[in-house]
């Protein structure tokens, strides 16, 4: 829940720490930081409460999950054909309901595509190439029914990481790192935290959140979602051993710690994110300045006390939490499964992406890649899907060349089946241009940092 602008300027006014502020703080906030941000030993990795709770109710769904994502999905498109053609009155007056499924052409049109291609995929009927085992069932099965669980648990429980000072506090406390560093407040250190050790998506969701309630600026999220956010380290697991390098997995997460850590610093620095304005969605006054005179952990704590106390009642984080979730399903989902399916089927049936890497092949040889060949196209369909770089490079006899892909593949991060979907349709101005711009300048940022850790391990 949004404070408004006097409530915003009382609680950065200097006045006592009262305990039930102080308690209203602490106790949410610390459990907001333990279910997205506390690394729990699972089996052979790490994970957080999070995961572990979406992970189980994704095992125990299983069976239903695709008939679910794909209900949702035709639920979004009816209603959104009822809005934009009849528009109801009543419709007309909600501002949420507007704000769901009173959109343009286009995004209706997509809309539309994503339940089609869900019911294609969900009955195998229609065209092959929408409902294959490379493309269709790719979003349909393994990503889409991943997410929805993902979203669900983490909408509701995201209000207690974000709306009771535990941004506040971390935020003014790093703000002398995170601003110089990466240009950006000492906020974003949670959004970084939240996707680093759990779920990418999750921390640009977060940002979106952040943006849209004016505690952001529109560069600041734009560089925060792109750059601020990374793979989780079990997903980083995952990759490593579909690649057969995860005996050298401690020198592979350090690689692409140092070439996220290379881009982040030089992304927001140089165009399109440069250029972006530094204007709010909405009103906001927010201060992580230390006034004069006084210690930057009370000024923290000051800030934190104050933001809990505007938090609002369990009620307004229930409203707020289903009106997040109710915008992921019923926006995100029919739009992912659209956007993501054709990017697959582009990726999957033509050799679109094998023409456009080429110009990567002198490069990669000039850094000694073995089979660059191979390793050029995987170096840019990564803008599509996370796992296809993996998949591409797995055939690849040369082991430095598969650490090389999986390295620059989880360094990348754009990728429009997921994340960049979820960026496309939220409202912080960038679109898929200035994504695929970012993209290439992490891959350029990247590629020699990677190359050298290789050729020191091999």
């Amino acid at each position: 829940m949004k404070p408004n602008i006097q409530q915003q300027e009382e609680m950065y006014e200097d006045r006592p720490i009262d305990k039930k502020g102080l308690f209203t703080f602490l106790f949410p906030s610390l459990f907001g930081v333990f279910v997205f941000l506390f690394p729990i030993m699972g089996g052979q990795a790490f994970n957080i409460p999070l995961g572990i709770m979406s992970e189980y109710l994704i095992e125990l769904l299983q069976n239903y999950l695709a008939e679910i994502v794909t209900t949702v999905m035709v639920i979004s498109m009816a209603l959104t054909l009822f809005t934009v053609t009849i528009k109801p009155k009543f419709a007309t007056k909600n501002s949420e309901w507007r704000s769901l499924f009173d959109v343009s052409i286009f995004w209706t049109l997509t809309r539309v595509f994503g339940a089609l291609f869900a019911l294609m995929t969900l009955f195998g009927i229609g065209i092959q190439a929408v409902y294959s085992s490379g493309t269709g069932q790719v979003m349909l099965n393994d990503l889409l029914s991943t997410l929805i669980v993902w979203f669900f648990v983490a909408s509701f429980l995201m209000p207690y990481l974000i709306n009771f000072g535990a941004m506040e506090f971390i935020g003014t406390l790093l703000r002398s790192i995170t601003k110089p560093l990466f240009t950006l407040p000492g906020r974003s250190a949670v959004d970084l935290l939240a996707s680093w050790i759990g779920n990418v998506n999750v921390g640009v969701v977060i940002t979106r959140e952040q943006y849209e309630t004016g505690f952001y600026t529109s560069r600041e999220a734009a560089t925060i979602a792109t750059c601020f956010s990374t793979v989780s380290l079990p997903f980083c697991l995952v990759i490593a051993g579909m690649l057969q390098v995860d005996h050298v997995f401690p020198v592979f997460y350090l690689t692409i710690v140092l070439a996220g850590l290379a881009s982040a610093i030089i992304i927001p620095r140089i165009p399109p994110l440069s250029k972006m304005e530094d204007t709010y969605y909405t009103e906001s006054t927010i201060h992580e300045d230390l006034p004069e005179g006084k210690s930057r952990l009370r000024w923290a704590v000051e800030q934190a006390v104050g933001r809990a106390k505007q938090a609002g009642s369990f009620r307004d984080q229930l409203k707020q939490s289903t009106q997040i979730f109710m915008n992921i399903i019923f926006v995100l989902l029919p739009q992912a499964m659209a956007i993501g399916t054709v990017a697959l089927i582009i990726a999957e049936f033509t050799p679109f992406f094998d023409i456009i890497s080429k110009p990567m092949i002198p490069l990669l040889q000039l850094l000694q890649i073995p089979s660059a060949a191979a390793a050029a196209p995987a170096t840019i369909v990564g803008f599509i899907d996370m796992f296809i770089p993996a998949v591409l490079a797995s055939g690849i006899e040369e082991e430095m060349t598969r650490f090389f892909v999986g390295a620059l593949s989880l360094v990348q991060i754009i990728y429009l089946t997921e994340m960049g979907t979820l960026l496309i349709v939220s409202k912080i101005p960038i679109n898929i241009g200035r994504l695929f711009i970012v993209f290439m300048q992490r891959t350029l940022i990247s590629i020699p940092i990677i190359a050298v850790m290789a050729h020191l391990l091999y």
